[in-house]
């Protein structure tokens, strides 16, 4: 039985995304042929709020917009730059977060509940509760209106960001910055190797030790046996949170930073 040839060209739909070739321009319009699928237009509305990222599309060059309207009373397909651009940022934004990708944003705005930083073209939202410390607005009682003056001081700043959550269909962009504490750390961490003296600040005591922050990002584990120099003493009777106090570097593994009290006042 022989097989029915058929045709392999499926037919224009509306909402997709198709790429074309311009083939005129006028000073209200631009015309994309789109191959078997007819010939398309951006005009009106579209063709002006279109106008900043059309510059430097001339005749001959190519472009991607989506299809609003199969057919106009001219017989045009009509297309639209903006929605495919907003898409394809959508698109590009889900793989950066499906990648853990950091971003540098600049602060646009602010208000009582976080920041206002576009990202790709599309405003995304980072909540204060997402903010490092050293950008978290410290007022004391959580006036609303005393945040809101606060994080108004970002505004223009350049801040380092991972995308927290998304939804195209709700046009829903959160941003985070605490997410970017583990790629700081990791960078930090480079800076430094067995054997070095570090300062810093006791942030927790256990039974089987204490950690110390130290840098920017760091924090390390000083095990209870690099602390305690007498028999029966534990942690707790020793060091305290918020102790200012000098470690040296044990070693480093996985990521970890052990360190040694005892080691660190050997070397003074």
């Amino acid at each position: 039985m022989k097989k029915v040839k058929t045709d392999l060209i499926c037919p224009p739909k509306v909402g997709e995304l198709i790429e074309g070739t311009i083939i005129n321009r006028g000073k209200s319009a631009l015309y994309v042929d789109l191959g078997a699928k007819g010939i398309g237009v951006i005009y009106g509305r579209e063709f002006f709020d279109a106008k900043e990222g059309l510059k430097g599309h001339e005749v001959g060059s190519k472009l991607v917009a989506k299809i609003t309207n199969i057919e106009n009373d001219e017989g045009y397909r009509e297309l639209s730059l903006a929605e495919a651009s907003q898409e394809m940022s959508w698109n590009k934004l889900n793989e950066a977060k499906e990648n853990g990708l950091s971003f540098e944003v600049t602060v646009r705005n602010a208000n009582k509940g976080g920041l206002i930083c576009p990202l790709m073209g599309i405003n995304g939202f980072l909540p204060t509760s997402q903010l490092l410390p050293e950008h978290y607005p410290k007022v004391t009682g959580g006036d609303p209106s005393k945040i809101a003056l606060e994080l108004q001081k970002l505004v223009g700043q350049k801040i380092t960001v991972k995308i927290f959550d998304l939804d195209p269909k709700e046009k829903k962009l959160i941003l985070s910055e605490k997410a970017t504490k583990k790629d700081r750390a990791e960078e930090e961490l480079k800076k430094y190797m067995t054997g070095d003296i570090v300062e810093g600040e006791i942030s927790g005591v256990t039974s089987f030790g204490a950690f110390i922050k130290f840098g920017k990002d760091l924090e390390g584990l000083i095990h209870s046996s690099e602390i305690l120099t007498e028999p029966n003493q534990t942690p707790d009777k020793v060091l305290s949170v918020g102790q200012k106090v000098k470690a040296k570097i044990i070693d480093i593994a996985n990521g970890r930073i052990y360190l040694s009290l005892k080691n660190a006042e050997k070397d003074k």
